[in-house]
């Protein structure tokens, strides 16, 4: 399996979910062999990413520069930070990163004696098609964010090539939800019949009992907390976040909002929220780890996840495993498994803001949208979703 990020070296959802499966599959006894590509200049960068509990995972981590999430224009500014030779060795551009990853991995992994190759999203593609083809196997890919998704369908046209043409290679495609799917069948014009989706799990547990505190970091005083948590993105639709918060701020005015998260839209957020007259009810708190992020869906009244384009939304699960309401992107793949929620659409901002003064005013509808958490994450356990992964694998190898 090849893979780009891992807990506790993550940046977003991918890793948490690439971790989730594997804890699946092992239990459904897979052997997984996981390759990733690790940052290589720094004592941070080395952190040991093997937990003690996962003995049947074998980790090869390849040394390379590559980030999750990276782009062209990103890996440009950091790699001109360290010195042209050291550049040469990872890669002096995005490009040859992907390839001295890709060399690298096939390489490394050539003594393996693999049943199935899978890789996670496009940086890993070559390297896993290659592989498979070594080894004469099935490769599998596995799709959690296009960059159609990442760009708001303005694609760097190199990458989107590389992710269509591993497509078209792979002999099954795991897609994280129906809306991604479509996306590749009507933008990829990849066949449906080789896709199948298996939605991201979750292996959260249900906390209702805990009641919200709606204590904010500015004042002490019991207010209503509306949350945005996510990489702070176009994608992600922060900006759509602070209209929405404009809006419930001119209706009620004790309401607080608290966006979670870094990303390199931070300064023009920040910009927009004081230019909006939010500068007193909001909070970037930054990134956050998961034990932060618990407590601050504890109290949040509710939770908003404006994205643009949402291949699933693994945030989704966590905040109504913390008994929160949810208001949903209707451009999302969260919003196909959780029922009880307001969907809505991302640019409708307007109505995002109602569904929230809503919320805030109807305890007992409040109450009633957490309802159905028990059941969504007994029925999407990572365990449940390793079982189909695994059903893909034997009829690829019996095909």
């Amino acid at each position: 399996m090849f893979g780009w990020e891992y807990p506790p070296r993550h940046l977003g959802g991918l890793g948490v979910a690439c971790q989730g499966l594997i804890r699946g599959l092992v239990n459904q006894n897979v052997k997984v062999t996981l390759v990733l590509p690790f940052a290589a200049d720094g004592s941070e960068d080395q952190i040991d990413i093997l937990c003690p509990q996962e003995h049947h995972i074998q980790k090869i981590r390849v040394a390379s520069l590559l980030l999750p999430y990276d782009s062209a224009e990103l890996y440009a500014q950091r790699i001109q930070s360290i010195p042209r030779e050291t550049a040469q060795i990872y890669g002096a551009d995005l490009g040859h990163a992907v390839h001295v990853f890709t060399e690298t991995s096939v390489e490394v992994t050539k003594h393996l004696q693999p049943d199935i190759v899978h890789a996670h999203d496009w940086m890993t593609y070559e390297a896993g098609l290659r592989s498979a083809r070594h080894h004469g196997k099935p490769l599998v890919t596995h799709i959690h964010a296009t960059e159609l998704d990442r760009t708001h369908f303005h694609p760097n046209e190199w990458i989107y090539g590389r992710e269509r043409w591993a497509f078209e290679q792979a002999d099954h495609v795991i897609a994280v939800s129906n809306y991604t799917k479509n996306i590749l069948v009507q933008h990829y014009g990849i066949n449906p019949d080789k896709i199948s989706v298996v939605h991201n799990g979750s292996d959260e547990t249900y906390h209702a009992d805990t009641a919200p505190t709606q204590i904010t970091p500015m004042s002490g005083k019991k207010n209503p907390m509306v949350l945005f948590l996510g990489r702070l993105t176009i994608q992600k639709g922060p900006m759509h976040f602070l209209e929405m918060a404009s809006m419930v701020h001119r209706h009620d005015p004790d309401v607080q909002f608290v966006i979670a998260g870094d990303g390199h839209m931070f300064p023009s957020l920040v910009h927009q929220a004081v230019k909006l007259g939010l500068q007193d009810c909001i909070v970037f708190a930054g990134k956050v780890s998961s034990d932060e992020a618990r407590k601050l869906y504890t109290q949040a009244s509710c939770f908003v996840m404006p994205s643009l384009s949402e291949p699933f939304g693994l945030v989704a699960l966590e905040a109504i495993a913390q008994g929160t309401p949810v208001i949903l992107s209707k451009q999302s793949g969260a919003s196909e498994v959780i029922g009880h929620a307001f969907k809505v659409d991302f640019w409708d901002t307007e109505k995002m803001a109602d569904c929230v003064l809503t919320i805030l005013r109807e305890t007992p509808l409040a109450s009633q949208l957490t309802a159905e958490a028990p059941r969504v994450l007994q029925r999407l356990t990572w365990e449940n979703q390793a079982d189909k992964v695994v059903s893909i694998y034997k009829n690829l190898l019996h095909s």
